[in-house]
This record gives structure tokens, sequence and C-alpha cells, in this order.
């Protein structure tokens, strides 16, 4: 919300109004609104202050491609989120599928940003980042895509925007967090619920974090099932597409359409299925609550409904169950346990609109003292959890106030000011690593307790040596991470 010419009296009135709505209680919907209210007529940015930026991975729309799904297509809107605020110039878009880098040009020249309608066109993400002119970079491609255009972005001096989740194994993870490192670029993941939703979020896990619920035995993530479907008809490739390109470096495969574009997310070829794309947010904010951001599990145990085995068929696991076990116990033991789930278990007590909640997160703590988050409320087992404001002293989160588009002026003051973002490349890399380790457990030792060394980041134990070959994936040439 931004103030304008509205009164201080009446612009706290009307976010107070706002955020109590949205189901926060008095004491934190004050402090949200006082943090809105300090954002809301912010010095405009001068001449030095201005960000040129590029989009890498635009995306589909039904203008271009009416038959495919777009729900969800995030490039763009990544892009636009970037080009609407001040001080922002896009100037460049890159696309593989030629009609969704026209369409995102024309996004840009109708909306005349930065007083220009220049903006260059490209399919080869190389070439735009020859644009020495250009500060930084969003990146909105497939998970595939994600470690060898931020590297490479980063190496050419941008700073990034990367859509979760950050890469498609831990290795890549963790050799983007250490580029990021030694070139000092600012490196924002996309997990916008630590910044947005009126800081439903953050309140769960500071309310966690200072004991509110005590000890925290279970922490459980409903996250949605993957979808059936397939085989799928081999097509020829839409006119306009590089579909080696798209396919980059990752092994040669049939054209169907539902591989690519928004559907890529239901093929571990290119991605991880729901625990790489809804796990990326709510295992992102379950390490957040735990103090979690630079550690991880210590085992791992998964299981799933078997998936499609016939070739061009959608091949995560339908559904499936996975446990994390912390080292967070009394001295140094087994402590609180991470469940990721396709869908609620039997019983299941948290309702959203009269209806059984199936995507959110429930923390568990002592004397059956629960709190329970998602997108559109928050919930405790006795509303005095919520109620009561923390004490002065408490744990806080950092803190950006919880608006629209909240996640992308974190970044580009960031930018500016060459602070950490509220996510960076370490955190964004710890969160990604929970989920790819889900993955491993469940695709190839179902059943099985794997142990993990979070320090290490390596596989221990038994089984360790079959389980690390699962930490990286070959990269098809010419493509190389180095």
């Amino acid at each position: 919300m931004k103030r304008g010419n509205m009164s201080r009296r009446g612009f706290l009135a009307n976010t107070l109004g706002a955020l109590t709505a949205a189901g926060l209680p008095l004491w934190y919907a004050q402090e949200v609104a006082a943090e809105a209210l300090a954002d809301a007529n912010p010095r405009p940015p001068g001449a030095n202050d201005r960000i040129v930026m590029g989009a890498i991975g635009t995306g589909t729309s039904r203008t271009t491609r009416p038959n495919m799904p777009v729900r969800g297509e995030r490039g763009v809107h990544i892009m636009q989120a970037a080009m609407s605020e001040t001080g922002v110039q896009m100037v460049a878009v890159c696309d593989v599928d030629r009609p969704n880098a026209q369409f995102a040009q024309n996004l840009v020249r109708n909306a005349a940003q930065g007083g220009s309608r220049e903006c260059a066109l490209h399919s080869d993400f190389r070439r735009l980042l020859e644009n020495r002119d250009i500060n930084a970079v969003t990146i909105g491609t497939p998970d595939h895509w994600h470690a060898l255009i931020a590297i490479a972005a980063m190496r050419a001096g941008k700073d990034v925007y990367c859509e979760k989740p950050m890469t498609l194994t831990i290795e890549e993870s963790k050799l983007v967090a250490r580029v990021a490192r030694e070139t000092r670029k600012i490196f924002q993941v996309g997990t916008q619920q630590r910044t947005e939703y009126a800081g439903r979020f953050r309140l769960a896990a500071e309310l966690v974090r200072n004991g509110r619920i005590g000890r925290v035995h279970r922490v459980t993530t409903l996250i949605g099932e993957n979808p059936r479907g397939g085989p799928f008809e081999v097509r020829p490739v839409f006119e306009g597409l590089d579909w080696s390109f798209w396919q980059g470096p990752t092994g040669p495969a049939d054209f169907v359409p539902q591989r690519c574009h928004y559907e890529f997310r239901w093929w571990y070829e290119y991605s991880g299925g729901k625990m790489t794309d809804w796990g990326a947010h709510h295992n992102d904010i379950a390490q957040w609550a735990l103090g979690m951001d630079e550690s991880g599990p210590v085992s791992i145990v998964g299981t799933g409904a078997a998936p499609a085995n016939q070739p061009n068929s959608y091949n995560c696991h339908p559904t499936f169950e996975v446990t994390y076990t912390y080292g967070n116990g009394p001295n140094g033991g087994a402590g609180t346990r991470l469940v990721c789930r396709s869908g609620p278990a039997a019983n299941w007590p948290i309702r959203e609109n009269n209806r059984v909640a199936g995507n959110g997160i429930l923390f568990e703590g002592e004397d059956n003292k629960w709190i329970w988050v998602s997108r559109s409320t928050i919930q405790a087992s006795d509303p005095m959890l919520l109620n009561e404001a923390l004490p002065a002293g408490a744990t806080r989160l950092p803190r950006v106030a919880g608006g629209r588009n909240e996640h992308m002026k974190n970044f580009l003051a960031c930018v500016r000011s060459r602070e950490q973002p509220i996510c960076h490349a370490g955190i964004g890399h710890r969160s990604v690593s929970v989920c790819h380790l889900g993955v491993i457990a469940t695709r190839f030792f179902p059943g099985e307790t794997l142990t993990w060394d979070p320090r290490e980041e390596r596989f221990a134990g038994q089984g360790a040596e079959a389980a690390n070959r699962h930490l990286s994936r070959a990269v098809r040439a010419p493509w190389r991470l180095e």
C-alpha cells in the first residue's frame, strides 16, 4: 500500500484494517503497519540508483501457446515485478521459445519504463549477459538451467534474482552459493513466503523460534500430489522453439508438449516434482523457524507411490511422504521431525473455510500446542499463542514489510545497498538441499534410512557411497559446470 496523499493516521488505519482482516493478531498487525508506513514514501531513486536489467526465461502465455498450461509461469511475472519498481529499466529479454520472448519484449515496450521502449530480444542467454550495461537479471527458466545461467551471470558481473528451486541438484546449489560468495554478487532466491502474504510466515517462524509452543516435536509440510499423465504423443517441435537448447545440459528426449514450459515440473529429468516446487517454499519456512538456515537434517526416510514407468509419461511419484530428523534434541541427539507429505493424514485437524486444509505448515510442540500457517491463514491451538505479543528482547527475524511485491523490492534494495537479501544463495542452497534429499530418498532408496552429515554435506554410514552419487548429475556436452 502506498501512502500517497493519505494522512499518516488514515494510512495506518487502512493498513491495520487490511492486516487484521487478513487474520493477523493486532500487535503484529501494528508492527507490520508501522513498517509499511516507514516504507510508504521512499526517497525516489537518483540517477546513480538506476538498475538496468534483463530477463532470462520468460515462459509461455495464452497468446503464444494457447494449448499449453500457463498457470504459475513465473518468468514473466518476476520480470514484470522488477520493471514495475521505480528506477528499474528492463532492456533485454531472452527465451529459447521465440514467441514467448516476443511476448515479453512487447510487455516491456508497452510499459515504456525508464523512458525507453528499447528492449533487445535474445534466444541465447550468453548474448544477453554480454551487455555490460545490465546490472542484474531475473532467471525464470526450468530448474535444470538455473545453475549454469546463474553462475554465468554472476561471473559476468550481474546480480541475480533466481526463481525457486535454486538448482536441480545439491552439488549445483553448493557451487552457486560459492560463486555468489566469491563474486560478492547479490543473489535472491524466489521464496517469497519469507516476505509476502501479510507476514504470516514470518510471524509463525518468530513464534516458534521464541518457544511459544515449547520444544518443537514435529513439523508437517503439506505440498500436494504430483499429477499423473501419459504416455504422451510425440509431436513436431513447436515453431520457434529451440528444443535442443531447451534441453541444454540434460539428456536428449523426444518432444512432447507436456515436457516443457510449465509441465517440466513433473519430470525428474528437469525438476523434482512437488518436492522441489512447493517444497522449496514450505520446507524453506520450516528450516527458518527451526533456526536451520545454515544446517539441515541428520537422517531421511522417503516413500511414495510408484510413478508411471511408460515412456513419455510424468515420472514423479504421485504421492509421497518424507520424514527428516534434525539433530537438535537433547545433547545433540535426534530432535525435531519434519514430515513432508503430498496430502493430509487421516483425521487431519486443520480446517480452512470449513474444508480440510491441504497446503501449509503445521508446527507441533509441547502440551498439544500447535501453530498452522498457509498463504491464506494463521491459526493456533489456543488463540493466545498468537494474540500475546512477543516480549522485548525476543528473537526477531529479518524485517521486510509484508506487502505486495516485497520479495523483489528486497532484492532491488540490496542491489543498491549491497546488503544480503532475505533469501540469499547460502540460504537457498540449504533449503533446496532438504528438498533434493527427499527426492533422493524417495526415488532411489524407498523405505531406507539415509544418514546425512549437514556439516560435510554428504551422506554417511551404510549405503553412503551409492547415495552420494545422486548429489550431482551428468551434464551434457558442450555444457559444463566448473
